[in-house]
């Protein structure tokens, strides 16, 4: 289901969390960023048209200032995503610029999403990046925002900017294989839903872990976003970003995750 998903798909929306991005020494990972680029130019080339919402401010922040490492005021946490930001969109800029790609940034707030001016002009611009060939990386501006930086709510901007796009599908890479009926990481035993077909009945028969190690969003983050795109005709694929060359296994059907049917 999930090659056919992609296939079929012409708009898709891709989220990258911070865990994704990420090495194990919580700095950034370039050489997965640059072959994630690749993979997004081959979907390109085929007719796709793609826009990336990118965690990864202050994992970038940390690897070009880690002496801010332990300082965990709000004040330096919103500076430090202001210097990561910059840091993030060159690795983006460098990573897609191998393969004559440009990139647009734009950094939301769940405000701009409830003022129907703002909503409008982030649909127009969203709309003629894509048709010009360039790839709109979305980001939270949690430099400014205090809600936003405490609880990463990039899982949901996603599925926000997938109904603003009116996208086919949205696809979110994170550190898990998928939505498992108990946490695999304590549980040798646990089972991966390979397909979600009733979100809420979902919910009852699985236990909601906490926050990973880099990310601040967890599996109760990336199911409101399953509520929110699935509502609007769009489906979604939770898939393990971290493995190799995750976007071609999925086109390929050499890697499986959790498929989450798009409602009637």
């Amino acid at each position: 289901m999930i090659t056919k998903l992609i296939a079929d798909a012409r708009k898709i929306v891709i989220k990258l969390g911070s865990n994704t991005l990420a090495k194990a020494d919580g700095t950034i990972n370039e050489p997965f960023m640059k072959e994630f680029a690749a993979q997004c130019v081959d979907l390109i080339r085929e007719g796709k048209q793609l826009v990336l919402v990118s965690s990864g401010a202050q994992v970038a922040g940390l690897s070009t200032l880690d002496r801010w490492a332990r300082k965990k005021d709000i004040h330096y946490r919103q500076a430090l995503c202001a210097i990561g930001q910059v840091e993030l969109m060159d690795y983006w800029r460098n990573a897609f610029g191998d393969h004559r790609v440009h990139i647009g940034q734009l950094l939301l707030t769940r405000e701009d999403f409830q003022d129907d001016q703002r909503t409008l002009n982030m649909r127009n611009t969203i709309f003629t990046l894509v048709d010009e060939g360039v790839i709109p990386i979305i980001n939270e501006n949690d430099s400014v925002s205090y809600e936003e930086i405490k609880i990463g709510d990039n899982d949901n901007l996603s599925a926000l900017t997938a109904v603003l796009w009116s996208a086919d599908l949205l696809i979110l890479l994170s550190d898990i294989d998928g939505v498992y009926d108990k946490n695999p990481k304590e549980f040798p035993d646990a089972r991966l839903i390979e397909e979600v077909s009733d979100i809420e009945e979902l919910k009852n028969s699985i236990t909601i872990g906490a926050t990973n190690s880099f990310g601040t969003g967890g599996i109760a983050t990336k199911l409101e976003a399953a509520v929110k795109v699935t509502s609007y005709g769009t489906p979604m694929l939770l898939v393990n970003g971290s493995r190799s060359r995750c976007i071609e296994a999925l086109r390929t059907g050499t890697q499986t995750g959790t498929v989450f049917l798009a409602r009637d």
